[in-house]
């Protein structure tokens, strides 16, 4: 069953040794983070998948699974020699997951020891207690959005059939282009990209989310769009409830923390 369902950011400048004085700007968005990470604590999970648009180095026409026994945590790439965790990978439960899902969609098998930051940054905060839990770590692919959703439904499937306690963590950015000195430049278009998500995501509106103008979404620059899709077809059949605990864009990025509270 599923216990827990989040959508996050993963700025590596949350991570205290990298953020340091920049932290203080994103503080809304890390006690978001804190109360997360109680309510997942509540939820006792067996299992934790993570979902990040960083999962995939090869960047191709599937989705992969990561099956390296243990993970590695750190953000060495980010000037952080400090901050070292490491978690237990579920290969079984993930290797379920590419049988039950191979026929409709091409998936692959990966075996990186060390995760993505994508991945890293919500398994820092969100596992605070939970370091013993086994995790399985999953990569969107570069194919329809709405097969994205159907990935998830077949996931949802797998995870019904397991008998055991599941949270869901998506991670992802919003838009990429919110100021005018954003990385990755500006969109006058960027922050209708933001809001138009925020809304439909509050109104249950997966349909809505997949008819988004295609030109809206590529003005937006975001990267969490897929890894959205996939928790949303996970949970399109639950009852569940969307509760926004922070939107913060310091930096020019849209960083949501969305709690799918599962009823």
């Amino acid at each position: 069953m599923i216990t827990f369902a989040c959508f996050v950011p993963h700025s590596p400048i949350l991570i205290p040794e990298v953020g340091k004085e920049n932290l203080d700007k994103l503080k809304d968005t890390v006690k978001a983070y804190k109360n997360l990470e109680e309510d997942l604590y509540s939820a006792k999970p067996d299992i934790i998948i993570i979902i990040s648009p960083h999962a995939n180095s090869q960047a191709g026409q599937f989705f992969t699974i990561n099956q390296s026994p243990y993970f590695n945590l750190n953000f060495k790439k980010f000037g952080d020699l400090v901050t070292k965790v490491q978690l237990v990978n579920e290969i079984g439960f993930g290797y379920k997951i590419k049988e039950s899902c191979e026929d409709f969609f091409p998936i692959i098998l990966t075996a990186d020891q060390e995760l993505d930051y994508g991945s890293g940054v919500p398994l820092f905060y969100l596992t605070e207690h939970l370091r013993q839990t086994k995790i399985v770590s999953i990569g969107y692919a570069d194919l329809s959005y709405s097969d994205h959703v159907k990935f998830g439904q077949l996931i949802r499937k797998q995870i019904n059939l397991s008998g055991q306690r599941v949270a869901i963590i998506a991670s992802g950015d919003l838009s990429h282009k919110l100021h005018k000195d954003s990385p990755a430049g500006y969109s006058d278009r960027a922050q209708e990209f933001d809001q138009t998500i925020m809304k439909l995501i509050q109104e249950k509106d997966i349909d809505k989310i997949l008819d988004l103008d295609q030109e809206l979404i590529k003005e937006s620059g975001a990267c969490g769009l897929r890894s959205l899709l996939i928790l949303l077809g996970i949970i399109k059949e639950l009852n569940y409830q969307p509760v926004q605990l922070s939107y913060q864009s310091p930096f020019g990025i849209g960083y949501l923390v969305e709690n799918f509270e599962v009823k």
